[in-house]
């Protein structure tokens, strides 16, 4: 299928062969938690590989007592941003693979089962207020607040209608941040074409894989069933 540029499938086989049996209605809980880790941490290293950089932080010695530049990843104001509840499954493994620790905001966010369309009901975004000193009236103005990051990496093991996905990276550009990479181990054509698209220039997907079709459920054909579920041992709610 033709996608996107912004839109990037990993084809790594590791990943490949994981997302397989992720599909599988055998798989436990707990193989489920750690494939969804496994593919996070896959797809991180290739989201990174093009979106981040190295900048010079100063310098240190070795052991050996030799001086050394140290480097750090550029933009390093980033934050990772999981959707409520099933994106809490990927944040372990994005945290883990950055060479440092980053702040973890929360979206919360639900889709209505008549519409599927998303609804709102928890966001923890914060604001930097601006350098102006307090006693100035433009201190006091709403908009003298900016986003605590630059790159929020959106996390969100699926992506199906797509709706979800746009809303939250709409919640995050009106936060101010100037890019957002968003993270899914499986998509509906559809839902990525929603994701990519809703933000030109703004926003980068990817994804382990992309399927066909959602069901008039909502849930990708023939997909991995409900993540969340599957997750936290939710099934049969």
């Amino acid at each position: 299928m033709s996608l996107p540029s912004n839109v990037h499938i990993s084809t790594h086989p590791c990943l490949q062969a994981k997302l397989s049996q992720l599909r599988s209605h055998t798989t436990t809980p707990r193989e489920t938690r750690s494939l969804v880790q496994e593919i996070a941490s896959i797809l991180g290293v290739e989201a990174f590989a093009k979106s981040l950089k190295l900048a010079p932080t100063g310098t240190d010695r070795t052991p050996l007592g030799v001086e050394y530049t140290t480097q750090g990843i550029n933009p390093a104001d980033l934050a990772l941003v999981p959707i409520l509840r099933s994106g809490l499954g990927m944040v372990d493994a994005l945290n883990d693979l950055l060479p440092t620790a980053v702040p973890i905001y929360h979206l919360g966010l639900f889709r209505e089962r008549v519409t599927l369309q998303p609804v709102e009901y928890y966001n923890n975004l914060p604001f930097h207020r601006s350098e102006l000193s307090p006693a100035s009236p433009a201190s006091l103005d709403p908009t003298a607040n900016t986003a605590a990051a630059t790159l929020a990496v959106l996390l969100d093991p699926v992506i199906a209608t797509g709706a979800t996905a746009e809303a939250a990276i709409q919640l995050l550009r009106e936060w101010g941040v100037q890019r957002v990479i968003m993270l899914s181990v499986l998509a509906s054509e559809e839902g990525v074409r929603r994701a990519a698209g809703c933000w030109d220039g703004g926003v980068e997907v990817w994804t382990g894989a992309v399927d066909g079709g959602c069901n008039e459920k909502g849930m990708i054909v023939p997909g991995v069933g409900d993540i969340g579920d599957r997750l936290f041992v939710a099934i049969g709610k």
